[in-house]
């Protein structure tokens, strides 16, 4: 089959709507696991016990099921429960948790690299626990995790043509749609692949100068 510049044309438009999607959803989704994940890290250091071990064995389950598996409960299961989610909303939630449950070790490892020193010359000055956390630890854990992070985001944003599953109408969703309506895919594919390639390389270049500016991280 021969490349029609043409078609292209046509149906850039549609697919570009479908670009504005998957980065909307990763941005959202990023947030989301950059929330949930700081929530899991800090839950599993908890002193109540209860709270920490459900927190831990909830974070093993979702990482331990597929993400595809995840988006299907969310936007397939939970109806019959009541809970009717738009299509972004649920592909958001799911890449949110998903992914927040692998930034947690992330924050884990953060905050375990601030040295034992901190926290006693915060008990030191009689600061409180939310003080301790946010004037003291965090700001020392979180620089040194942004690039660690960034990888995980890069991967979300590989991920979401998942997303197309539960009607999402991602940049993949796009492509099939004008795929299966004109009976060419040569082109919508491939300009897919080019869209992913391109963003994915600009996030690569943003990675290394987190890389240079934050410190090296472990592949």
């Amino acid at each position: 089959m021969d490349w029609d510049w043409n078609f292209v044309w046509e149906i850039l438009p549609t697919l570009i709507q479908g670009v504005k999607i998957t980065i909307l959803a990763t941005l959202l989704g990023s947030v989301l696991a950059a929330v949930v994940g700081l929530g899991i890290a800090l839950a599993r250091r908890s002193p109540n016990k209860a709270l920490s071990r459900t927190v831990g064995w909830a974070a093993e389950f979702i990482r331990g099921t597929p993400l595809l598996v995840q988006l299907y409960f969310i936007f397939y299961v939970l109806p019959d429960f009541g809970i009717l989610l738009p299509p972004l909303v649920a592909g958001v939630i799911g890449l949110g948790l998903h992914y927040g449950t692998y930034t947690a070790e992330v924050y884990r490892a953060g905050i375990d690299n601030v040295p034992r020193g901190q926290w006693e010359a915060a008990k030191a000055c009689n600061l409180s626990a939310t003080q301790t956390w946010t004037n003291i630890i965090i700001p020392q854990a979180i620089p040194p995790m942004i690039p660690a992070l960034a990888n995980y985001f890069i991967a979300m944003f590989k991920e979401t043509p998942l997303l197309s599953a539960i009607t999402v109408l991602e940049l993949m969703n796009q492509a099939k749609s004008v795929a299966n309506t004109y009976y060419r895919y040569i082109e919508p594919i491939t300009l897919v692949g080019a869209f992913f390639l391109v963003i994915n390389l600009f996030s690569v270049v943003l990675l290394r100068w987190l890389e240079h500016r934050y410190g090296k991280i472990e592949r």
